[in-house]
């Protein structure tokens, strides 16, 4: 079984800056998805819902919806961490 988080899929794997542009933190049936570059900030915006639950400086996900969060930043190009 391929792990979403360690692979990259069509988003770039070569990059200068090794810095992951997400975090995700499991806890259980809510995952925490915190952007750590101004691209992530930008990408949610334009990305989740205007609506979107957050916990301090994170978007909570139900854990039913992180998996398509996280295909749609790789497929966009960022690179997510967990």
């Amino acid at each position: 079984m391929t792990d979403l988080f360690q692979t990259s899929g069509t988003s770039p794997t070569d990059r200068t800056n090794p810095e992951p542009d997400f975090v995700v933190q499991d806890h259980g049936s809510i995952f925490l998805l915190r952007a750590l570059t101004p691209a992530a900030s930008a990408w949610i915006e334009e990305n989740l819902s205007e609506d979107r639950q957050t916990f301090g400086d994170a978007v909570a996900v139900e854990a039913g919806f992180i998996l398509p969060v996280v295909i749609g930043a790789q497929r966009d190009g960022l690179t997510v961490m967990r």
